[in-house]
């Protein structure tokens, strides 16, 4: 008889998962898991949230919350995905069946890939925005532009479907061109690739930003706390954006977990990953702030400060051209890496569900994607009145891209990560959860008490203040 809290090797989890190929080695999965979790959430969102909420003190708490919040359940979901060795779903499907626990479980992580999926039917428009502006930058359109003529250039984009079409086509090629050459050539190859060009990118940016006289003033404002600046809502936030920016609640740590070695530490590889996303952070901060600050601009701009206020700067700053349309360049491998992440767990699934070879699998699911990404750009220009559930107060005046934004980030999301910290620390048996993680005895029990405790109550705080 059967360990219960060891799955047989013999059994559907240790069949699928030595057919299904594993990552070639710690490095590529610490590599990849980076890739998913740096995207447009570091260069793009963080920037502007830190710049709204006060700079140091707000970035203090991310990193407190990215400890106590983030890497407890990225833990967690990477546990799940190499203890099940098959999708999400059906992973969850295997483990409670082996720990003899409900099988509705499984919809834990439906909800994660749900989520994935979602985000990117409109992540990929943001990522042809991105793409489009490395053309607009190259060719000097950007050079000595007003704030009216830079913003002009950006509405224009909104409003024309058919250029944000083909920008939304390609993005989602590129994906889908990764995805379906499944793991060791597509998804390692391409992180091994992009992820240390993202970084000397990055890298390129940032002493382009010291040469500006102001990177001192951008380092004060991102390490220095004042917390008569931090709000309430600020803590929340910052909150919020950990649990985002691991790409948790998606699936994806699960579906990479999947992939991961018996052999590698789960912990270690998840303290590489969060923080690597935290540096990339960081960088993309000490890049943006002093271009923002040279040119007397807002770091508090909100959304637009990638699309409207850096063009502004980058238009007015010598080889502004040259740095523009590398940083743009930056932005796209960014969300490249993190739109593979998403269409792979549902990818991962439609192959074991469905019977589909890798490239059906990816088309099916790249196409679907594509075809709800439409709706997001008819949203922004012919459909821009159109609020499909706006009879409710919570979703009033919300377009198609504002309420699948809205669903992910305050809904889906959350609830996954809460559920994922529910299932682990308090359903799955202790024995499974020490032999796969096999850790030090007081490093677990930290832990475990964490993920049980402290994180369920963070995750529903910051998912009844989203609501409310």
């Amino acid at each position: 008889m059967n360990n219960p809290s060891s799955p047989s090797p013999d059994g559907a989890m240790g069949k699928a998962a030595a057919a299904r190929g594993l990552w070639s080695s710690r490095l590529a999965f610490i590599l990849a898991a980076t890739g998913s979790a740096v995207g447009l959430g570091n260069i793009w969102k963080f920037p502007y949230i830190t710049g709204e909420n006060g700079g140091g003190a707000f970035v203090l708490v991310y990193l407190l919350c990215i400890a106590a919040v983030g890497l407890p359940i990225m833990m967690a979901e990477v546990l799940i995905g190499r203890r099940g060795g098959l999708s999400p779903v059906n992973s969850m499907r295997a483990i409670t069946r082996h720990e003899g626990l409900k099988p509705a479980w499984s919809w834990v992580a439906a909800i994660g890939v749900l989520a994935g999926f979602l985000i990117l039917s409109f992540y990929s428009v943001i990522g042809g925005w991105a793409i489009s502006y490395v053309g607009t930058a190259a060719t000097g359109q950007l050079a000595g532009q007003s704030a009216e003529s830079i913003g002009a250039i950006f509405s224009g984009l909104l409003g024309d479907p058919v250029k944000l079409l083909m920008w939304h086509t390609l993005f989602m090629a590129l994906v889908m061109i990764v995805v379906a050459r499944g793991v060791r050539s597509g998804l390692e190859r391409a992180v091994s690739i992009l992820m240390p060009a993202l970084f000397v990118l990055l890298l390129i940016v940032v002493g382009y930003a010291m040469t500006t006289g102001h990177f001192g003033e951008a380092a004060s404002f991102l390490f220095q706390p004042d917390f008569s600046k931090l709000t309430t809502s600020g803590v929340l936030v910052a909150l919020g954006h950990a649990f985002f920016t691991l790409s948790l609640g998606m699936g994806i740590m699960m579906a990479y977990g999947s992939y991961l070695p018996k052999n590698i530490s789960i912990a270690k590889t998840s303290v590489a990953v969060s923080l690597m996303d935290t540096v990339v952070a960081l960088l993309a901060g000490l890049a943006i702030f002093p271009i923002v600050f040279a040119n007397g601009l807002e770091p508090g701009a909100g959304p637009g400060l990638i699309f409207q206020t850096l063009p502004l700067a980058f238009g007015q700053m010598p080889m502004g051209s040259l740095f523009g349309t590398l940083f743009f360049v930056l932005l796209i491998f960014a969300a490249w890496t993190s739109g593979i992440s998403l269409l792979e767990p549902l990818v991962e699934w439609l192959e074991e569900q469905k019977g589909m070879n890798r490239t059906l699998s990816t088309l099916g699911a790249g196409i679907a994607c594509w075809l709800l990404g439409i709706a997001s750009i008819l949203s922004l220009n012919l459909w821009s009145d159109v609020a499909p559930l706006g009879m409710f107060a919570m979703f009033e005046g919300k377009t198609i891209f504002d309420l699948l934004d809205f669903l992910t980030a305050n809904i889906l999301l959350p609830l996954g990560g809460l559920l994922v910290a529910v299932f682990v620390g308090w359903f799955l048996s202790r024995p499974s959860l020490e032999e796969e993680l096999s850790m030090s005895p007081a490093v677990f029990t930290a832990w475990y008490r964490v993920l049980r405790y402290f994180t369920p109550i963070a995750v529903a705080i910051v998912f009844i203040y989203n609501l409310v």
